[in-house]
């Protein structure tokens, strides 16, 4: 098998190198060349306008080209004929030239076309140039972060928990219409981090850097095949423009405690380089509370405990980027990216568990404090090169990555023990715990694309990355004042993961169909190493080939009326923290352990869509999980513990209707509402549980003036079941509103998160021994007030950059 890999990755690399090398050696007839300039109407060059060759017999596209800053242009390798110049810029009226007989091995001076204003033109742009805050494109929903009044301030997180069909639950898990299994990427990349790392870092990354936000719930062949629900892509912004250019913004807030953030952009292009880097810095404080009531049953024996858990936590972040792009020709553009951040979190909890016999009387009380201490630091460094051999659009990308974190997290628990009278029961138990980790990545992957017409595009790439790993967890226990190794809840892994992944995909458009199939091939090699403090070792070492198909088909009933089918197989890795076996404690009866023996679980989606108008959308689709990873709680009934793991369930069963209504109900009344109506469904030995369920999330945007504008979105999800956990409804309502100043360079922007408090999160397992039910309050009624700032050139075109970070071509791997 692994040789027949090798040969598929052989294939693609010289099939792509061959097609390149024959794109530039192959040898053509005699051709010309056309040059000229375009002025503006008040005699300025029109620089960076789109400058098209039209054959001039049926107006058919040649080729095209941009003017650069003295508004010149020049387009070459023409072949002997008659044609037509055509000048096109955002706020101008469209030049056309004469027609220019070109002849071989000549150059052709077109004459300078005027472009003259359009004030209609120009009035659009002044209205309608902000994008709508949502966007439903073929593949996928957009979220544009950038100009929304409720993303001022708040963190990626809690941006994403307003995203159409997204939910986030009490312990940071991402589902996407109602599943699990998520893959997050940030600007087309996979952040390769833990729940708990990912949640970390979005928490700490201020949404005034955030352009997008993509929702993609079907994806191709050409996507890693990692997420059985879909793909969310966070778009970072990256101003193009030309000359010097930035913006900056600052947020205050308050809700139970301060919140406060800044962010400074800064773009630079000059030529044939264009250099940008961004920073921002979060800090959060924010209270969190939490109930948990349990009743366990030990020999007919009824024990009630009553836990309720304040954590009052201050998160502060500083994330940073710089990069350059250089064209080193027309068709070639070099780019450089390093980034990073430091993010640190500090909290204190208290824990009060309150324990009951049979008859409602209190037997006992634990108290247990911990003092909790996390850093997340992060460095990356990215080197692409995007090559555009022909006018079609033949052109190969490239990319190598590599990225290293390092994290620490340590614990500090003091528990007590008292009788019901507040005597002591037994010696108080001090705990420390340390987890420093270390995280390097490197991947390589490559992406080649051959058009063959307008009608017909083969694509082909590969993929290999390497991710390790490395966990180290000492706990010790105070004894007789000395700190001792515990060695049940000590131990050090490592675990290392090798992924080689090529596909192929093939798509076609007639006149009113249109086909895209592909098909990728993964291969898998990981391997933990678990050692407890003697260093014994548990080894677990996997090796698997995986073929994940796709097929995508449109059809145009009319010009209102389109129908699309699709189906794709898709996987969901173990996360290497999920693989390791240690123990996280909450307190005396209550912790978290992993499971090495979890398998990784494969999904076959089918989706149905039908669009009405281009605007109207309605989706109906069903998946089949097999060996679906569910959090799974567990019960030792004779030590009065629960705790909770990672266990594979048979199957997973998800039927899901998906609904998109957007009304522009008055010139100054937009409204976006999104529909998903869902069946889960859970079967394994001993467990069938499954619950229809419904999600809602209404978005209105008022125009109230030429500057002023008011936002308001309300989300509701009704009871759901997933796995074992039978989960409460919840629902909120956003508002926010803003006011646009100074030639609308200056915004200042007023909004409130959770008006009226509401959201909360409540569950309950019911399954053979276990009976517990939480409850779970966070802070989210935040008041925040946001002043963005645009400065520098501010022109509305912008140079189409040639870079390999423009492709934003996604990229998913495993769940680590």
């Amino acid at each position: 098998m692994k040789s027949i890999t090798y040969k598929i990755f052989a294939f693609i690399i010289l099939a792509a190198g061959g097609n390149a090398v024959q794109a530039q050696t192959s040898p053509a007839a005699p051709t010309g060349k056309i040059s000229g300039s375009l002025i503006t109407d008040s005699g300025k060059p029109a620089d960076f306008a789109t400058v098209t060759l039209l054959r001039a017999k049926d107006s058919s596209v040649v080729k095209s080209s941009l003017s650069n800053e003295a508004g010149a242009y020049s387009i070459e390798r023409i072949a002997a004929g008659t044609y037509l110049v055509k000048a096109t810029v955002v706020g101008f009226d469209k030049a056309v030239s004469a027609p220019v007989n070109v002849l071989a091995n000549a150059t052709v001076s077109v004459p300078a076309l005027k472009l003259v204003s359009s004030s209609k033109s120009l009035a659009a742009v002044t209205v309608t140039a902000t994008k709508p805050l949502i966007e439903r494109k073929i593949d996928r929903t957009v979220m544009n972060v950038e100009n929304s009044v409720l993303a001022a301030g708040n963190s990626a997180m809690e941006i994403l928990e307003r995203a159409p069909g997204v939910t986030i639950d009490k312990d940071d898990n991402i589902s996407l219409r109602g599943k699990q299994g998520v893959t997050v990427m940030i600007d087309g990349k996979l952040t390769y981090l833990s729940a708990a790392q990912l949640a970390a870092l979005l928490r700490s990354t201020d949404g005034n850097s955030i352009q997008s936000i993509e929702l993609i719930t079907n994806p191709s062949a050409k996507y890693d095949a990692a997420g059985n629900s879909g793909i969310i892509n966070i778009k970072m912004k990256k101003n193009r423009a030309g000359g010097t250019n930035g913006s900056f913004a600052a947020t205050a807030g308050y809700g139970q405690n301060h919140k406060a953030s800044s962010s400074l952009n800064l773009n630079h292009k000059d030529g044939k380089l264009n250099l940008f880097g961004n920073y921002s810095y979060f800090n959060n404080k924010r209270p969190q509370n939490l109930v948990l009531n349990r009743t366990i049953n030990d020999a007919g024996v009824n024990t009630f405990f009553r836990e309720n858990t304040s954590l009052l936590g201050n998160r502060n972040s500083h994330n940073y980027k710089i990069g350059a792009d250089y064209d080193i020709s027309k068709t070639n553009t070099l780019g450089v990216q390093l980034s990073g951040y430091n993010s640190s979190f500090d909290g204190l909890s208290n824990n009060n568990t309150f324990i009951s016999g049979n008859e409602g009387n209190q037997t006992g009380v634990t108290t247990t404090g911990n003092d909790s201490r996390e850093a997340y630091n992060n460095f990356a460094a990215n080197v692409n090169n995007r090559m555009v051999f022909d006018s079609l659009g033949k052109e190969l990308s490239m990319d190598v990555d590599y990225s290293h974190f390092w994290n620490r997290q340590s614990n500090n628990y003091i528990n007590n023990f008292f009788q019901a009278d507040g005597s002591t029961l037994r010696t108080r138990s001090l705990l420390r715990n340390s987890l420093p980790t270390k995280i390097n990545i490197g991947t390589y992957k490559a992406d080649y694309a051959n058009p063959f017409g307008k009608t017909m595009k083969l694509e082909a790439g590969m993929k290999f990355s390497y991710v390790a790993t490395d966990n180290d967890l000492r706990t010790d226990s105070l004894l007789n004042g000395n700190w001792v190794a515990d060695a049940g809840r000590t131990n050090r892994y490592k675990y290392t993961e090798n992924i080689n992944a090529g596909y192929v995909n093939f798509s076609k458009t007639w006149k009113k169909t249109s086909v895209q199939a592909g098909l990728r091939a993964e291969q898998t090699n990981s391997k933990g190493d678990s050692r407890d403090i003697n260093g014994l070792a548990t080894i677990n070492e996997r090796h698997y080939l995986s073929w994940f198909p796709s097929v995508f088909v449109n059809h145009e009933l009319s010009d209102k009326h389109s129908l699309g089918l699709n189906y794709s197989r898709r996987i969901d890795r173990p996360s290497y923290d999920d693989l390791n076996s240690f123990v996280q404690i909450l307190n005396a009866y209550t912790y978290q352990q992993g499971n090495p023996n979890l398998r990784p679980q494969f999904t076959n989606s089918f989706e149905l869509s039908y669009t009405f108008n281009k605007t109207y959308n309605l989706t109906l689709s069903y998946s089949k999980t097999t060996d679906v990873m569910v959090e799974i709680p567990r019960q030792i009934d004779e030590q009065k513990v629960t705790f909770i793991t990672r266990d594979n369930l048979a199957e997973q069963n998800s039927y899901n209707a998906n609904l998109s209504l957007p009304f522009k109900l008055a010139k100054w009344w937009s409204m976006n509402n999104n529909i998903t109506g869902f069946y889960l469904g859970f079967k394994s030995p001993g467990i069938d549980n499954g619950q229809y369920a419904l999600q809602g999330n209404s978005i209105n945007t008022f125009i109230l003036s030429k500057t002023v504008k008011l936002e308001g979105t309300f989300n509701y999800q009704s009871p759901l079941t997933y796995g074992l956990f039978h989960i409460g409804h919840q629902y909120g309502l956003d508002a926010g509103i803003s006011k646009s100043f100074a030639q609308k360079k200056a915004t200042l922007k007023f909004s409130v998160s959770d008006v009226f408090n509401t959201r909360e999160q409540n569950l309950n397992v019911r399954q053979g021994n276990l009976n517990f039910n939480v409850y779970q309050k966070n802070e989210t009624r935040v008041a925040r007030l946001t002043l963005s700032y645009n400065f520098g050139n501010t022109k509305i075109q912008a140079r189409r950059h040639q870079s390999g970070a423009d492709s934003e071509k996604s990229r998913v791997k495993s769940g680590n």
